[in-house]
């Protein structure tokens, strides 16, 4: 499964969402994403990289995450970074999480097996 997925990723060149773009809905790509925009809905893809410009809200589904902006919402991700200027108000479910110092997070950061994320066809339901 992973080495399709780094086989994908290879055949489709980065994309960007520019900083005048806002996007409502689902944003879905199999290659990497850069969002330097808003986006309030939800994401998929193999990479996603939140600049610092860049300010989310919803749910983020990827191999891996990278996140210096704001974001607000659930992150699924094997390998996540967080990055001196994220501010991030959520949940971020992971297998590895970097955190840089000065970073601001409001929330938690559960743990999951590599399994859970090769498995995650349906995101569970939000509590209110």
């Amino acid at each position: 499964m992973f080495a399709r997925a780094q086989q994908i990723h290879a055949e489709h060149p980065p994309s960007r969402l520019g900083r005048a773009l806002r996007v409502r809905g689902l944003v879905e790509m199999d290659g990497e994403l850069t969002v330097d925009g808003t986006v309030l809905g939800r994401i998929n893809a193999y990479r996603v990289n939140l600049s610092s410009e860049s300010h989310v809200e919803g749910d983020v589904v990827a191999n891996e995450v990278h996140v210096e902006g704001r974001f607000s919402g659930r992150i699924f991700a094997l390998h996540v970074t967080v990055e001196s200027s994220a501010t991030i108000t959520g949940r971020i479910f992971h297998n590895t999480v970097s955190v840089a110092k000065g970073a601001r997070i409001d929330g938690r950061m559960p743990w999951r097996p590599p399994s859970y994320f090769l498995t995650l066809t349906q995101l569970p339901e939000t509590r209110l």
